[in-house]
């Protein structure tokens, strides 16, 4: 683990949505009682991940977006946000009628800042991700969003690129991919998202697709699309094999390198967030788990935050 220095542009998102509705079908039976977003993945919740995503990009305003039903789950685990340094405000998605949905649901929280999105199934893991998400939430103007290669993109939006790399096209859920390039559940928006999304029509699907949004900004030359380089890992757990697949990747990494994957609290420290402190307290009260002894080595070796 290292210590990350601030990145000296000025940051212009400061604000992200976790987005945590819609109703797992893909994972019945065991998401009939319980949220997606709420199962683990090896020794987390599968929310954690995301949200550490959006601590490390320097995000510290959050609004997570849940289902009526899963709401007061998501409150008794992450509370207002203060044992992280962030801020917590909920929201209910009535019923999933697609990820651009969530713009509607949080423009007067928005209030005509840049902001960024994140799906709560979402596990991104790269050395250097921080850099990268801080580039990107430091953009002044138009959008950027991430994608990965897949073998099997049509389950994803897909982009295709021209001969100098530049995206020329996004696709949802093509029967015949143009490219194995799939866009993440990660997005940058500049402060016209929400005056964008207004403009996105129900698709056949009957759903506001968020990569209908993204090709608005496509269209107008502003989306910039950053291919993840092959070190970096992106998965979704939102199926019964990808979800074994994400706790296989992070029990790997945590038990053979000692590092930790998708932990806001330790994501919190990094950035200056919380102070060492927190870190111990929060290590202490979970000291029989090796999270826990992890986050309190973490404080041991390292000393005081020097962000």
């Amino acid at each position: 683990m290292r210590h990350t220095q601030a990145n000296p542009k000025k940051q212009h998102v400061t604000k992200g949505i976790l987005l945590s509705g819609g109703s797992g079908t893909r994972l019945y039976p065991m998401t009939l009682a319980a949220s997606k977003q709420l199962l683990p993945v090896y020794d987390k919740p599968m929310i954690y991940y995301p949200l550490t995503t959006l601590i490390l990009a320097g995000i510290r305003e959050i609004m997570i977006i849940t289902t009526p039903e899963d709401q007061a789950q998501f409150q008794r685990l992450l509370g207002s946000g203060e044992q992280f340094g962030v801020s917590f405000t909920y929201r209910i998605q009535p019923k999933p009628e697609g990820i651009a949905q969530a713009f509607q649901i949080a423009e007067d929280w928005i209030a005509g800042s840049p902001c960024a999105l994140i799906l709560g199934d979402n596990l991104i893991f790269a050395d250097g991700l921080e850099h990268m998400l801080r580039d990107a939430a430091c953009r002044p103007h138009g959008a950027t969003v991430f994608s990965y290669q897949v073998r099997d993109p049509e389950r994803y939006g897909v982009v295709s690129f021209d001969e100098t790399g530049r995206a020329v096209d996004i696709v949802e859920k093509p029967i015949n991919p143009p490219s194995h390039w799939a866009v993440t559940g990660l997005y940058f928006y500049d402060e016209r998202v929400c005056e964008f999304a207004r403009q996105v029509k129900p698709s056949a699907r009957g759903e506001l697709e968020i990569t209908d949004l993204n090709r608005i900004y496509l269209a107008e030359g502003t989306l910039e699309v950053d291919r993840l380089a092959r070190g970096c890992a992106w998965l979704d757990a939102g199926t019964p094999d990808s979800l074994m697949q994400a706790g296989t990747f992070v029990q790997a990494i945590q038990s053979r390198q000692g590092l930790l994957v998708g932990s806001p609290t330790e994501a919190a420290y990094r950035m200056g967030f919380i102070p060492r402190e927190r870190l111990i307290a929060t290590g202490q009260k979970m000291a029989k788990t090796p999270l826990g002894q992890t986050l309190l080595h973490v404080a041991a070796e390292y000393g005081p935050s020097t962000l």
